[in-house]
């Protein structure tokens, strides 16, 4: 037990210290910030990057994505997830060939399955294309924007969607291990990067008109889990929910059996839908909202 709280410890120090070595590099003069005392609080990386200083990061990471989007005219989203191992079909054929020449049965099987699902990638930006096209004729407080977790795969298809039609889009990036960089499609403007996996939940949530969670492992089922429970417990407002792929969604969770076990009640499966094509999940959104079929109709 104690070895595993020093393990967590220790990598929560080095995330940090990473922090501290990303703003040091960002520095004009591109050299280590010893620390000072006499140095502004409020200017002193050393001093915010303290165990102490965690709330204070807290509200930096809520209000500077908060403050950006405001100032853009950021008010409506609709929120995209899904896997971020997902490719777009012609890259997911390519590495299928890759594989195959190599030889490796493991990697042919991965390969397989990526050109299986290639369809997503497509089916997601097409989605964020029939938003975008809507919204751009809409008056700016009535107008809707892709926001995405803002990786490769399925989040990636989305912003591209958007940045086909020349609009704005969000991507809420996290700053990983690995190092997830956001994909090139995202607004500049609108791109930003998280060190707190809940602040980044919150912002998905906060200017969420709709969610549409594509295929994805547990990073996509984290998201879609709080924001169905959030609302289940009335901690959220209502907001139409697709899950998109019946087969897929089917196949990974069966919520009858949570029904069946009194763990839900019957109507919690009136939180989500299933759909299987981008217009029909715009169909549902247009529904919900009882939005015409262009702005400025009646």
């Amino acid at each position: 037990m104690d070895q595993n709280h020093n393990q967590t410890h220790q990598l929560n120090a080095r995330r940090l210290a990473d922090a501290a070595v990303e703003m040091h590099l960002m520095s004009d003069g591109q050299q280590k910030l010893e620390a000072d005392a006499y140095r502004l609080a409020f200017a002193d990386p050393e001093f915010l990057l303290r165990r102490e200083t965690r709330g204070i990061r807290f509200q930096l990471e809520l209000l500077k994505p908060d403050l950006a989007q405001q100032e853009h005219g950021i008010d409506n989203t609709i929120v995209v997830f899904g896997s971020a191992r997902f490719r777009e079909p012609a890259q997911a054929q390519q590495l299928l060939a890759q594989a195959q020449l190599g030889g490796d049965a493991a990697a042919i099987r991965r390969a397989q399955a990526m050109v299986r699902n290639a369809h997503y990638y497509d089916e997601s930006r097409r989605f964020a294309q029939l938003v975008a096209d809507y919204s751009k004729s809409c008056p700016r407080e009535d107008q809707l924007y892709i926001a995405t977790g803002g990786g490769p795969g399925i989040m990636e298809a989305a912003n591209r969607g958007a940045h086909d039609r020349g609009v704005l889009n969000v991507g809420l990036n996290i700053l990983l291990p690995h190092e997830q960089e956001p994909n090139p499609y995202i607004s500049p403007e609108l791109c930003f990067k998280f060190h707190y996996f809940a602040l980044r939940k919150m912002h998905f949530l906060m200017r969420a008109k709709a969610l549409v969670a594509f295929p994805g492992g547990f990073g996509t089922l984290d998201e879609l889990f709080e924001v169905m429970t959030l609302v289940q417990c009335k901690k959220a407002k209502p907001v139409p929910i697709f899950l998109f792929g019946s087969e897929y969604w089917k196949r990974l969770i069966n919520f009858d059996v949570l029904v069946e076990e009194g763990a839900i009640s019957p109507e919690d499966l009136d939180l989500f839908e299933y759909v299987d094509a981008p217009e029909q999940a715009w169909e549902g959104i247009k529904r919900f909202y009882n939005l015409p079929d262009a702005c400025g109709c009646d």
